[in-house]
């Protein structure tokens, strides 16, 4: 069976292509570098990472980009012989505007070196290119209406305005007029559009309902290109805001796919919300994942297999489904980073990691930057939380500070306003000390709490840093060659999850866990650390 989530831990707002035999999934990265991650699978059961195709300055620079802006809802498509792929950076998200631009790069091979980027628009997120039967290439994205009031459930004050289409060639860019083709449900907040075509139709699904709790995918069909569009009768192919205790939530952003055999599945993005530590309210610390449905077609639209538009946990895979395991996108658990960095860590922002990092025989060298939460240039190396219970090491070989500037350790991260931090650093007349940190969610203040009343002191020498995370709390602990010693008192897990902070509609990642460095003086203090553990559990899942 395929196990929903098919891609755990923050992969939101799922492209699928497949091109014979084999499939490909493109998801959002926002602002963590390189940008954009495609998965490939031959089965839709197991899943491995394939590429991060924008790693390069002249393809990307997110440095100022704001938390939860950056890359957008790519969309990767097939033909002509090779790869497209259109993806929006976005620059601002607080008040009216949103600064979104548009590009398309191509590449002949999933994993080889892809095209610098062709710029499009900026007239809105979420773009789509659909190859038509005739040759034609034509343009999508929904239109931010910068006079609206924030929601899509009154046209007239609509900042969703519709979606966009558009003719494009890589000789033209884009001609002709601009058509908008829909304007969405009763449900609002119209966005991700992406166009296929079958039997004399051209459907259409888009994401209403903003990426929260009453998030859904909406499909509509038309027999032009240009519309008019009819409504599903059911308006909504998947949606779960009216079914709270589904183990599944927030399910919206996919795309339809057909395999080799005629069967029929659609991606999607989704939750899954555990209680917060008060045991109340719900939040989703793996962020927005990607989950798959089987579907069927009557009378001309497209159902969920099943009969509702719930999606579940498990689902029956193509008859073809290869029967072998395969890897699923994590590297081994353990590293020392000898080889390099390895797939599942990313940075932030920065087109320049030999700024922030080096790897090499004696493990990972952070060097110290800007501060914890900078949108700039901040040393920080994580990978995405993918286990609702895990525990991770890490040794922190070498780090000697002489201010209390200068900081390295443990992070559990969602962005600026929301982090816990065990940290070495420097106090004076004490020498070496350990510090804890937090960013509870505050904004814009971005307050910063030190829950220790007195930093631990630190003996000279390698120091061992721990977290355990088991649902809605965590635990530091560090060590110096004895036992391992509670480093402060728990902290709330919830905070590190899309409802924290300013809540599911301004936070768009998930949680990750890493190693960090700042050095304010500006002097560049370097943090050797000489392993990195994740051990996941399945403990109370």
């Amino acid at each position: 069976m395929i196990s929903n989530p098919i891609l755990p831990g923050f992969n939101a707002d799922p492209s699928i292509c497949r091109v014979g035999t084999d499939y490909f999934i493109a998801t959002s990265t926002f602002e963590w570098y390189p940008g954009v991650q495609i998965h490939h699978s031959t089965d839709l059961i197991h899943w491995k990472l394939a590429s991060r195709p924008l790693k390069r300055a002249a393809q990307l620079d997110m440095r100022g980009n704001p938390d939860s802006c950056g890359i957008w809802a790519p969309c990767l498509s097939y033909s002509n012989a090779k790869f497209w792929l259109v993806y929006t950076d976005v620059k601002r998200l607080d008040g009216a505007f949103k600064d979104t631009h548009n590009y398309l790069v191509t590449c002949s091979d999933i994993d080889g070196d892809w095209s610098d980027p062709i710029y499009v628009n900026s007239s809105g997120f979420d773009p789509s290119l659909f190859h038509d039967r005739d040759g034609q290439k034509w343009f999508l994205n929904m239109q931010w209406n910068h006079r609206g009031d924030g929601t899509g459930g009154n046209p007239a004050h609509a900042s969703f305005d519709g979606i966009l289409l558009q003719r494009w060639s890589k000789s033209s860019g884009l001609t002709g007029p601009a058509h908008n083709i829909f304007a969405g449900s009763p449900l609002g907040l119209v966005e991700a559009p992406h166009l296929f075509w079958r039997d004399g139709y051209y459907y259409l699904t888009t994401a209403e309902g903003g990426t929260g709790y009453d998030h859904a995918v909406t499909m509509a069909r038309s027999k032009e290109i240009t519309g008019p569009y009819e409504l599903h009768p059911n308006a909504h192919l998947i949606c779960h805001s009216d079914a709270p205790n589904h183990p599944i939530q927030r399910t919206g952003h996919g795309q339809y796919v057909e395999t080799p055999d005629g069967e029929f599945y659609h991606t999607f993005l989704m939750g899954r919300p555990i209680s917060d530590a008060n045991g109340k309210g719900r939040f989703c610390p793996m962020g927005r994942e990607t989950g798959i449905e089987k579907c069927i077609w009557k009378d001309g639209w497209l159902y969920l297999e099943q009969g509702t538009n719930l999606a579940r946990e498990t689902v029956p895979p193509p008859k073809a489904a290869q029967t072998a395991k395969c890897d699923v996108g994590i590297a081994p658990v353990s590293h020392r980073f000898s080889a390099g960095l390895p797939d599942e860590f990313q940075w932030l922002r920065t087109p320049q990691p030999e700024r922030i990092f080096s790897t090499g025989p004696d493990g990972l060298t952070l060097i110290g930057r800007e501060s914890i939460g900078s949108w700039f240039e901040q040393a920080l190396v994580a990978r995405r939380q993918t286990d609702f219970c895990y525990r991770v090491e890490t040794t922190l070989a070498a780090f000697d500070p002489n201010t209390y500037q200068q900081a390295a350790g443990l992070t559990t991260y969602y962005n600026r306003h929301k982090f816990h931090a065990l940290v070495v650093s420097y106090e004076a007349g004490v020498g070496r000390v350990l510090s804890l940190m937090s960013c509870n969610g505050e904004y814009p203040e971005g307050a910063l709490e030190l829950p220790l009343a007195q930093p631990l002191h630190l003996a000279d020498g390698p120091v061992d840093l721990r977290v355990d995370v088991d649902h809605a709390e965590q635990q530091f602990y560090y060590r110096q060659g004895g036992d391992w010693i509670a480093a402060g008192p728990p902290r709330d897990a919830s905070l590190i999850s899309d409802e924290a902070g300013r809540g599911e509609h301004a936070s768009f990642t998930g949680a990750f866990v890493g190693m960090l460095a700042f050095d304010t003086t500006g002097q560049g203090r370097s943090a050797r650390f000489e392993r990195f553990a994740y051990h996941a559990s399945n403990k109370g899942e």
